[in-house]
């Protein structure tokens, strides 16, 4: 048994050589869809997590018109006081108002010193009891004399979301173009091997070796080839979830509440090793079908 594992082993390892610039570009090919493939995996856990706390935290914003009177104010927040969906509620006025728009355009200098206080709407930040109720909410304010507008979280979200799920089908389509690159890139290897050492094969198969004899060496070549390439994929997934934990860590910025767990990234790394092997086994499996029979 030990010396079948050290022929298997030595031949692997000679094939390898062999066909060294097959087997870098094969490995970096799957390398790299995989890399894709477990980014976008990390972005989508990234984007739910965020998602999910920014719907827990429910809350809806009634916007005044900027010239809304006292009046028109003051009913809109009886009505809240008096609502029993409405479990708490928070007034900014235009000098609250303008506070929030200098951080969040706090990259946009001149933009904010064209505004000012008296340019900007008071508004209404409320937190529903139940997050059912946002917009049953949104239907009895939105008409309110003084009311310009109500916003939801969903709405504050769907442009996030929409662009998110874009960029996952476009890295995914990318990803599965790589996947099949790399897998046709370990074929090719593979073809080339046992292309190079046919009469030893036949031979081999002439003294009574078995088909499996012959098709291990090869079979660990595609395997070694998709898990090195899952290897350098793995990194990168752990060097994005490292990044995505530095990047967004502002305490008060929008994407605060938007994180990857380690379990996460400990899952997709799995499947990203699962992939490079089945990559790898399928690829020396296709690339030895004239070995396969019987």
């Amino acid at each position: 048994m030990i010396a079948r594992l050290q022929y298997f082993s030595r031949e692997t390892l000679i094939s390898l050589r062999r066909n060294l610039l097959m087997t870098l570009a094969g490995i970096l090919t799957v390398a790299v869809s995989l890399s894709l493939f477990g980014g976008i995996l990390l972005l989508s856990k990234w984007v739910d997590h965020g998602t999910e706390v920014i719907k827990g935290g429910v809350r809806l914003e009634v916007f005044m018109t900027v010239n809304a009177t006292k009046q028109q104010i003051a009913d809109v927040r009886t009505n809240l006081e008096a609502d029993p969906q409405v479990e708490s509620f928070r007034f900014l006025d235009k000098a609250a108002a303008y506070e929030e728009f200098k951080r969040i355009f706090r990259k946009n200098p001149d933009l904010v010193a064209a505004a000012d206080p008296e340019s900007l709407p008071t508004s209404f930040r409320i937190v529903p009891k139940q997050a059912e109720f946002t917009n049953a909410i949104k239907r009895r304010f939105a008409p309110q004399a003084g009311v310009d507008d109500v916003a939801t979280p969903e709405e504050a979200l769907r442009g996030l979301l929409s662009a998110t799920r874009t960029a996952r089908w476009i890295f995914i389509g990318l990803s599965i173009v790589l996947l099949v690159s790399s897998l046709f890139l370990i074929v090719n290897t593979i073809r080339l091997a046992t292309f190079a050492r046919r009469r030893e094969i036949e031979v081999m198969k002439l003294v009574g070796a078995s088909n499996w004899f012959v098709r291990v060496p090869f079979m660990a070549e595609g395997l070694v080839q998709g898990l090195i390439g899952a290897g350098l994929a793995v990194a990168v997934v752990v060097a994005l979830k490292i990044g995505f934990d530095s990047w967004f860590s502002s305490p008060t910025g929008f994407f605060r509440d938007f994180y990857v767990t380690t379990s996460d990234a400990v899952s997709i790394a799995v499947v990203v090793v699962v992939l490079g092997i089945l990559i790898g086994l399928v690829g020396s499996l296709i690339g030895l079908r004239r070995f396969l029979r019987v």
